[in-house]
């Protein structure tokens, strides 16, 4: 792979040249994480490492030793404040790295204390710029183009900051507005030499760790690596972009920018301005008339299609890549850290909330084995009681006290005692929730997640677009081979809360369903749980009809059945009912 390099020449423009350099195995050009490479590189470069190991242990260390003088002297609470700033200014001076570490700790309510979260969330865009001159530069050397030359206008200073880059207003000759996202120079060399650091300082203070902290600790900064070398790569993030616009097609309210590809390299991105103001900014939010019920509605539900449908998923929705714009949509920008999750691994999430309301601790103490949390030889038996007492209590009397800080905080407690670990991929999805959640409470103090989670799920369930979820929803309903009335009910409820959900379609769904072959056992458990007990079980018909009587108006409901029947001859609808079944029909009418 071939880059460039400034050569003592310039050009008519007065920049320097770009020189094709070879850049052979050296870890500073690699476009994936490869930490053999970079161990390989740097264990003969010792002079390098020892200098900014000593720097970075000098830093963190006299502020670790200032915590713990504070606290021997009573004087944590009085100096609290001012070691979280001197925490943030730490992590800046350490650089881009370090910053990151940082950003994703301003995620973490459960491990950071309120005054340092205050402090760290200002990593995320109250950074120091770097010159223009070299911003400049750098675009000439990628673009072989001066800005000038590119755009009509290109703003005199960068209007924001971050830990990777700075962005500059500009406007296309062609007319369009767009943003340009500069990367800070020499970032590579930076970011290889403080892994290969961090990786190291993993391996030795893992030991010293419980188990469950330092199980896979050099696992988690690989992971951590590997999503930083795709956030540096620009070209990444557009295709990330692009990924993610194309799923949310079909979703008015859900906004992203589109890519210039002509003006866009690995250290260049031009994308479209986003006219908007950050989903934090509560006073802009109410001048210009938006609800913010309704934002916070639209960044949850986006938020779980992108791990429950689609699995590729935002990874970084801090407050400065998340936008309300004038016109009520949601903007996302910053496609740089996102992840992809399987198949399995979606199904196992969709199971996992459905467990947790429905309160089936033993099959949600299985899910956290198929999710990696628990290793497959563990006993779950112990930890089953372990887990009612910590989401009993966060769920509480209503599902609506549910809320993921609940949750984190008393899990860090039952992880101590039971071999729980986080898999390093999970790590980024509690960060995405977490933040999620968190800005959506300081939108909406009255905010619970899972009042707009679990009637998502359910939705999806009812309408089974695949053999998969219909498996599911059977695995939901029945329960020992009978038929769970009062969780069909509430489905049915939580549903309709739903403003998206449309009962008449999925009743068409489910009449395709059950007439077809998949559907035989579903068909025969139905008729089962009609006659259950030697009698018709009219009481609980009654009950779903009520429920669902208002929606179901009788020209859409015959259109629905219609299309559903179309293809069935008599004979075959009644070849789909069981012969031995109409004998305990027959005995529960006499």
């Amino acid at each position: 792979m071939t880059g460039f390099t400034a050569s003592e020449n310039t050009s008519e423009n007065g920049y320097p040249e770009a020189v094709p350099l070879s850049h052979g195995n050296h870890p500073h050009y690699m476009r994936r994480y490869d930490w053999q490479a970079i161990a390989k590189y740097y264990r003969w470069q010792p002079l390098i490492i020892i200098w900014r190991t000593l720097a970075v242990f000098w830093m963190l260390g006299t502020f670790a030793l200032k915590l713990l003088l504070d606290r021997a002297f009573g004087k944590a609470v009085v100096n609290q404040s001012k070691r979280a700033i001197r925490l943030r200014e730490i992590l800046t001076q350490l650089g881009p790295t370090f910053i990151k570490v940082g950003q994703a700790l301003s995620t973490r309510p459960d491990l950071i204390k309120p005054s340092f979260l205050e402090e760290l969330i200002k990593l995320q865009d109250q950074l120091p710029p770097f010159p223009n001159e070299i911003a400049r530069q750098i675009i000439y050397r990628d673009l072989e183009r001066t800005p000038e030359e590119i755009y009509s206008h290109f703003s005199v200073e960068p209007i924001a900051a971050a830990s990777l880059g700075q962005v500059y207003k500009a406007r296309l000759f062609s007319g369009e507005a767009v943003a340009v996202k500069v990367q800070r120079p020499n970032l590579m060399p930076i970011i290889c030499r403080d892994l290969y650091i961090m990786r190291w300082a993993a391996g030795w203070i893992a030991p010293w760790l419980p188990l469950n902290l330092g199980h896979d600790l050099t696992l988690i900064v690989d992971e951590f690596g590997s999503k930083l070398f795709e956030e540096v790569d620009y070209l990444n993030e557009g295709r990330n972009a692009e990924k993610f616009a194309a799923n949310f097609q079909d979703e008015p309210l859900v906004k992203v920018p589109t890519i210039y590809w002509r003006y866009t390299s690995a250290n260049v991105l031009t994308m479209e301005w986003i006219d908007g103001f950050k989903l934090t900014d509560t006073e802009r939010v109410k001048q210009a008339g938006l609800a913010t019920k309704d934002l916070v509605e639209i960044g949850v539900s986006s938020g779980l299609r992108q791990l429950l449908e689609f699995g590729f998923f935002h990874a970084d929705p801090h407050p400065g890549n998340l936008f309300a714009m004038p016109d009520g949509r949601m903007a996302y920008i910053d496609f740089g850290m996102t992840d992809q999750l399987d198949q399995s691994t979606k199904e196992t999430l969709v199971d996992s909330v459905v467990h947790l309301i429905n309160k089936d601790y033993t099959d949600l103490a299985n899910d956290f084995v198929k999710l990696g949390f628990l290793t497959p030889d563990v006993d779950v038996k112990p930890i089953v009681p372990a887990l009612e007492a910590v989401f009993s209590e966060a769920i509480g009397a209503s599902v609506g006290d549910f809320n993921f800080k609940s949750i984190t905080d008393h899990f860090s407690e039952v992880m101590y005692e039971y071999p729980f670990r986080v898999p390093a991929k999970f790590a980024l999805i509690i960060r995405s929730l977490v933040t999620q959640e968190g800005l959506a409470l300081s939108l909406d103090a009255n905010f619970k997640i899972i009042e707009i989670a679990y009637p998502y799920v359910a939705r999806r369930l009812l309408t089974a677009e695949t053999a998969s979820l219909r498996r599911r929803l059977i695995d939901v309903l029945f329960k020992d081979g009978r038929l769970q009335w009062e969780r069909l009910e509430n489905l049915l409820m939580i549903a309709r809360s739903d403003q998206n959900f449309d009962i008449i379609p999925t009743a068409g769904m489910g009449l395709q369903f059950l007439l077809s072959e998949e559907g035989q056992y579903l068909r025969r458990q139905i008729l089962l749980a009609l006659t259950e007990d030697n009698r018709l079980h009219t009481d609980e018909v009654q009950r779903l009809w009520r429920l669902v009587k208002d929606d179901l108006q009788p020209n859409k409901l015959l259109s629905a059945a219609w299309d559903a029947l179309a293809d069935f001859s008599k004979e075959r609808a009644v070849s789909l009912v069981p012969a031995e079944l109409f004998g305990a029909f027959q005995q529960t009418t006499r």
